[in-house]
């Protein structure tokens, strides 16, 4: 997967510029950010009282980004408690942007083996946990629905549920600042069961070298999430992400990670 190419903040059409100081106020710094696959933007805008705005957008152009910026945007009033708050939204010459709280101070979660960032991930994932769902008008997708391809149709109701899923709980969407984890970038969420991102963050353990038995604890620690689960459950999903792996990219490739995600099955023996 190929990152968008990025366009800095003075290279975006003035009028897109001009829509976006109607909300900030005249910017005086731009501060380009990495990260981001799908952002074409990703800065820092400061204005001259100091405040700082995260901007991020995507021409329209882009489908993806752009579907992913509207979930983003109408998921955001639900996530507030465990991300920033999106304070505005501007649709003009050809670009849709993002103007979000700005997290200072803060840098990507550290998940390598003993690193003091697991317990600050692990409080920012039970906050998640307990987020109240969208109504069902805001037609979040059905988290089970995503694995049609590689479950049998039984099999898909035991990842049913009714917990908001960030889904994409990786390092560069966990940002950390000195007493709290921050999850960003709901650009996919989901409705399913409540371990699913605890799940999906014990596997990106073992993918930053925590030994499978450690981040196995880590995950084992959200007793809430785990509450209605079931064997059946979890080896569906364990299931579905190893077919979708070795499809994507052959049996050879994909089995380090299909490793890691059968590892999780040691949760229920």
């Amino acid at each position: 997967m190929t990152s968008t190419s990025r366009t800095e903040w003075h290279e975006l059409p003035r009028p897109v510029r001009a829509a976006v100081e109607e909300r900030t106020g005249p910017v005086v710094t731009a501060r380009a950010l990495p990260g981001g696959l799908n952002c074409a933007v990703a800065a820092a805008l400061t204005t001259a009282d100091g405040t700082a705005t995260f901007v991020k957008g995507t021409p329209v152009t882009n489908t993806v980004a752009r579907a992913g910026q509207r979930w983003e945007a109408a998921v955001n009033p639900y996530t507030r408690d465990v991300g920033p708050r999106l304070l505005w939204r501007v649709a003009v010459g050809g670009w849709e942007l993002l103007g979000f709280e700005y997290v200072g101070g803060a840098r990507h979660a550290d998940l390598s083996a003993g690193a003091a960032d697991h317990a600050l991930v692990a409080e920012a994932l039970a906050g998640a946990c307990g987020l109240r769902p969208p109504p069902p008008s805001l037609a979040v997708p059905s988290f089970a629905r995503r694995w049609a391809g590689f479950l049998e149709t039984g099999e898909l109701p035991l990842l049913h549920g009714r917990s908001l899923l960030h889904t994409d709980t990786n390092p560069h969407n966990l940002l950390v600042t000195a007493d709290r984890a921050h999850l960003v970038d709901w650009a996919m969420p989901a409705l399913g069961p409540a371990w699913v991102d605890v799940a999906n963050t014990a596997v990106r353990l073992m993918e930053a070298d925590c030994p499978p038995g450690d981040a196995l604890a880590w995950a084992a620690g959200f007793t809430a999430c785990w509450r209605s689960a079931t064997t059946a459950a979890l080896r569906a999903f364990v299931t579905a992400n190893c077919r979708a792996w070795t499809s994507r990219v052959g049996p050879v490739d994909a089995r380090p990670s299909n490793e890691r995600f059968t590892a999780l099955l040691g949760l229920f023996r």
